[in-house]
């Protein structure tokens, strides 16, 4: 289906795709097939040339401004496999990228792909010992990155570092690309492996995930379905090439139908968003709810409307959905998804379906998402459980962590770690991270929703709920709130939020105890950490030690 296909006035029905799938048609979207073999350069870059299209348009810090396109992209990418195949690699060896969001970082992934290795994106705002951590796990052959993050590779026994602004010496970028003839792609299977994301639990080690070439046709489905991506469309996904959803979405998914990803070097702000937005057009944005939260509690004006909205990371709520609607003239679409899995359940922008407000919607095609009992039996509708996988979905491609034991199957099942409600209809209703589930006097409460109904008063910028170790309820729900400024802290406050969620909820999910806080813990890519927001209540309510006396 052509990006034409999806036009407003006609969207076609989630059912009709749905119940049309099929897995021999869903190769149909990568240009390599079973007998030639298979390469992620060729499906992202090369199958776009020849053809003056643009892959890449980018935003310096210094509001320089370039664009790159997919034939000079081809030929960088040409010359960078012919490098690392020159240096001993092989097809399989790992490549590591510690590099911020410049235009080489396509140069290094693509060029990777091309010699059959894979690319491993490594977050630029982890410290050292956590970047120690991934690259013990990975062990690349070469790891590219930049000055400012080159002296976090200080002392790690690495086979190679190249610095893409470094003009001399052995580590420099520059003279290790110069006078390459480049090479061709590097023909693999299906399975071959082209990405190693890591993804970290709330305890262990994070854990490595090999992301196989035919998963991105999950990508394709994502990109036309639940992105709704037309031809005529200026995209931008927010998030950071270093996670998942930006490696996934705002690079691999643009270039693989043939559009063109945004950009942007400097860090997020709201300001810089807006700059983004209007110098380039953008009419289709992606993002993290952090980020629209943000744009929410700004006082600027916002720089025009958006045709599409996609959010992603954690749930949306229904306030933030709301501004967003109001402010830029188009729906918010929640989406769900993991490292694991690429995006699953989706309120899709691109295929009609109901539209049922506090869900993420529905599977996308191809996709079967249930919802399990204590005993790994399927729910009935309506009722709380563990959201899982069937593995036998069309797209499902995960073969499980890299060199690990604990894998989160059971049966045919992948389990997510989370909990929702699948509705009669087939849409699903987010309830929390298993481990996130509060339950207070017999009660299951989810954090989301508590959450979500703090966000509503006029005075909450962000907040995250938690339960409190209580001897009498098991649990009590907990909030830790910021405030929009120049709002001041009181106990006064305090109770006048506790009393305006219990009348929006229940009697038995509102917070009996309020903390405002400056900031919340969250993940370098954003994700609110209430794991560590419960660890310091247990450190609180513990009696002291002898050792703490």
């Amino acid at each position: 289906m052509s990006a034409t296909e999806l036009a407003a006035d006609r969207l076609p029905w989630l059912a009709d795709v749905a119940q049309a799938f099929s897995v021999e048609d869903s190769f149909e979207v990568l240009a390599g097939d079973p007998v030639d073999g298979y390469n992620a350069c060729i499906e992202l870059c090369d199958q776009h040339v020849p053809g003056d299209g643009v892959a890449l348009r980018w935003l310096g810090q210094d509001d320089s401004a370039e664009t790159v396109t997919y034939g000079h992209l081809q030929l960088r990418a040409a010359q960078f496999a012919d490098m690392l195949i020159e240096r001993g690699a092989r097809p399989g060896d790992r490549v590591a990228g510690l590099l911020p969001r410049r235009p080489e970082l396509l140069t290094v992934l693509l060029g990777t792909l091309r010699a059959g290795c894979v690319y491993q994106p490594v977050f630029t705002a982890f410290g050292p010992k956590a970047i120690e951590t991934r690259l013990d796990a990975s062990r690349p052959v070469l790891v590219v990155t930049d000055r400012a993050n080159r002296p976090k590779l200080d002392g790690l026994d690495l086979p190679g570092v190249l610095v893409i602004d470094e003009e001399h010496g052995p580590e420099s970028f520059s003279l290790a690309m110069k006078d390459r003839q480049g090479v061709a792609p590097v023909m693999m299977t299906k399975d071959a492996p082209f990405l190693m994301m890591f993804t970290s639990g709330t305890t262990g080690t994070p854990k490595g995930v090999l992301v196989p070439i035919h998963m991105l046709r999950t990508v394709w489905a994502y990109m036309r379905y639940a992105v709704g991506l037309r031809d005529d469309d200026t995209y931008w996904n927010l998030a950071d090439p270093g996670w998942a959803y930006g490696l996934y979405y705002g690079l691999c998914g643009a270039l693989l139908v043939g559009h063109t990803a945004t950009m942007s070097e400097a860090p997020f702000t709201v300001e810089r968003t807006y700059e983004v937005i209007r110098r380039f057009g953008i009419d289709n944005l992606a993002g993290a709810p952090t980020a629209y939260r943000a744009m929410a509690a700004s006082p600027l004006a916002v720089p025009g409307s958006l045709r599409a909205i996609s959010s992603a990371g954690e749930p949306l709520d229904p306030e933030t959905a709301s501004w967003l609607n109001r402010a830029f003239g188009a729906p918010a679409r929640d989406h769900w998804g993991q490292t694991e899995l690429g995006m699953v359940i989706c309120d899709h922008n691109g295929l009609a379906h109901p539209r049922r407000a506090g869900t993420l919607g529905y599977t996308m095609p191809g996709w079967r998402a249930t919802v399990l009992d204590a005993d790994g039996k399927e729910q009935a509708a309506g009722t709380p459980g563990a959201l899982a996988v069937d593995r036998r979905s069309d797209l499902y491609w995960f073969a499980g962590y890299d060199q690990r034991t604990d894998q989160p199957f059971v049966g045919h099942y992948h389990l997510t770690g989370d909990s929702a409600v699948m509705r009669s209809d087939g849409a699903f209703q987010f309830v929390g991270r298993d481990d996130d589930v509060i339950t207070s006097s017999g009660y299951r409460i989810g954090p989301f929703e508590v959450e979500s109904a703090l966000m509503e008063h006029e005075a909450v910028a962000e907040a995250a709920v938690i339960g409190r170790p209580d001897p009498a309820r098991t649990e009590i729900v907990k909030a830790f709130v910021v405030l929009k400024a120049p709002t001041a802290p009181s106990d006064a406050l305090a109770e006048q939020i506790s009393q305006f969620v219990k009348q929006r909820l229940a009697a038995h999910s509102y917070p009996r105890e309020i903390a405002f806080v400056d900031e919340l813990p969250k993940t370098p890519s954003g994700k609110v950490q209430r794991f560590l927001l419960r660890q310091q209540e247990v450190s609180r309510d513990r009696p002291p030690s002898t050792s703490d006396r």
